[in-house]
């Protein structure tokens, strides 16, 4: 019998999972794991959600393998989890009515790239920076890069952008088409390579963001660019988060292509330099990166230290220099781990958050975020991609201090709050998961929330894939 375990997360009967096993093992014999260690790894969360493993883990190798791990687990009522690098923030890869985590790490192949249209059809294992390393003798890139080397199945199912957002959009901009394993294992096609289409019902974005709540994406269509001839980057320190703020908002008015436009509150320019040996001024901080031809690049850079200077920027520095620009931009992606040296501990958790609000109320919720962790005598730095409004906190916490969790907990319900009283998300690009369900009712309305729950009613009437996720419980 099946067991409820919370609103719409429901065990399946223990019968019908041990069927379920037994199948999968007949059909993909050691590519079938149930050791705990393995099982644990398929659940790490970087929150402070806890660790929900599989009952068994399929390695995925073809599209093949996920339909009969579909057919098997519908025919038994059991849970499907999709697993790409495990890199998503909101317990996406959880599972909290068990079932089977089906990993596509090994379904890595780029298919068909096609350079004189600008796109290439891929499995969703590819990463990031390998399809970037496959495309780069042919003088493109794909440029949505959320910081991890995630796969481009996880970062369509979470709707990832990051640093490069402002300028190519996200994931729901550059994914074309998809083919996703439905419900019974068949395989629904969303689109075609055309840039553009009006038939029918926009299929493709409903699975982009649907966190595998809907179905699996066994592969995509997605848009490449050219590589620019000229990239500079450049950094320039500010007296206060408003005027690195206002700086963005008349780049962004006056129609200055910023590639990427990043800002580094005081706290985490100061936690940058000690962990990556930099020696910037450790005030609000932004970092850019320009893209074009040699006479493009000066002349955006220099529209922009004009811009900069008017907004109390101090100096302006900026370079070509590959290795220059690796460094800083590799100080930028390390922000994480370098919040984490901070606090060294066993005990002591980094939780990475975000919201999203317009741009013109960028200053203001940062400024009072930081405000609230003043007053709750926390340590949170914060890193934004300020031309789209987006910030993230990485709050470290004891989590044996249950005063301190208590503190946590709230400074991140306020954060959420004070992003949606100002127009914006409680999430620019980590998700919903399980971490920020309680949310969406407040966001959208419940109209929205039941017009999710009939869609997930009409394409997952089992409730098999990845359930617990997205949708709150009615």
């Amino acid at each position: 019998m099946a067991t409820t375990i919370s609103g719409n997360v429901t065990r399946p009967d223990p019968q019908a999972l041990k069927r379920a096993i037994d199948a999968l093992a007949a059909r993909f014999g050691n590519r079938l794991v149930t050791s705990q260690a393995v099982r644990e790894q398929h659940a790490h969360t970087t929150t402070w959600l806890p660790t929900q493993p599989p009952d068994a883990v399929v390695m995925a190798q073809e599209t093949a393998d996920i339909q009969d791990v579909v057919r098997i687990c519908a025919a038994n009522r059991v849970p499907v989890i999709a697993f790409g690098t495990g890199t998503s923030l909101e317990g996406q890869v959880n599972a909290p009515a068990g079932g089977i985590c089906i990993d596509l790490r090994d379904m890595n192949k780029v298919l068909e790239v096609h350079a004189e249209d600008l796109d290439c059809v891929i499995q969703p294992g590819v990463t990031r920076k390998a399809l970037n390393e496959h495309l780069r003798d042919q003088g493109l890139f794909f440029p949505i890069d959320p910081g991890a080397d995630a796969s481009l199945g996880g970062m369509t199912s979470t709707r990832a952008s990051g640093t490069n957002a402002v300028r190519y959009g996200t994931m729901r901009e550059n994914v074309l088409a998809l083919k996703v394993v439905r419900g019974d294992g068949e395989i629904i096609t969303t689109g075609t390579r055309a840039k553009k289409s009006s038939a029918g019902y926009d299929l493709t974005h409903l699975f982009v963001g649907a966190e595998g709540t809907l179905g699996i994406i066994s592969e995509l269509t997605i848009r490449l660019r050219g590589i620019p001839d000229t990239i500079a980057a450049a950094a320039c320190s500010f007296d206060t988060v408003r005027g690195a703020c206002q700086a963005t908002i008349l780049a962004i008015q006056t129609g200055i292509p910023v590639a990427r436009i990043e800002l580094l509150n005081a706290a985490q320019v100061k936690a940058c330099n000690s962990y990556s040996k930099l020696s910037l001024p450790e005030t609000p901080l932004l970092l850019l990166e320009f893209h074009g031809s040699e006479v493009e690049v000066a002349e955006q850079s220099k529209n922009f230290r004009d811009i900069a200077a008017e907004c109390g920027g101090g100096d302006f520095t900026w370079t070509t220099k590959p290795e220059d620009r690796t460094k800083l931009w590799q100080a930028r992606h390390d922000a994480y781990w370098s919040v984490k040296a901070l606090r060294p501990g066993d005990s002591i958790g980094v939780v990475a958050t975000d919201v999203c609000v317009p741009i013109s109320r960028l200053a203001d919720c940062v400024t009072e975020t930081e405000e609230d962790l003043q007053r709750l005598n926390l340590l949170s730095p914060i890193v934004g991609h300020v031309g789209d409004g987006n910030f993230h906190c990485s709050l470290l916490c004891d989590v044996n201090d249950k005063g301190e969790m208590a503190r946590g907990e709230e400074f991140m319900h306020r954060l959420v709050e004070r992003a949606q009283a100002m127009g914006g998300t409680c999430t620019g690009e980590h998700g919903i998961g399980q971490g920020k369900q309680k949310y969406l009712q407040a966001e959208l309305g419940p109209e929205a929330l039941d017009a999710m729950r009939a869609l997930k009613q009409a394409l997952d009437p089992q409730n098999i894939f990845n359930p617990g996720k997205i949708v709150p419980a009615a």
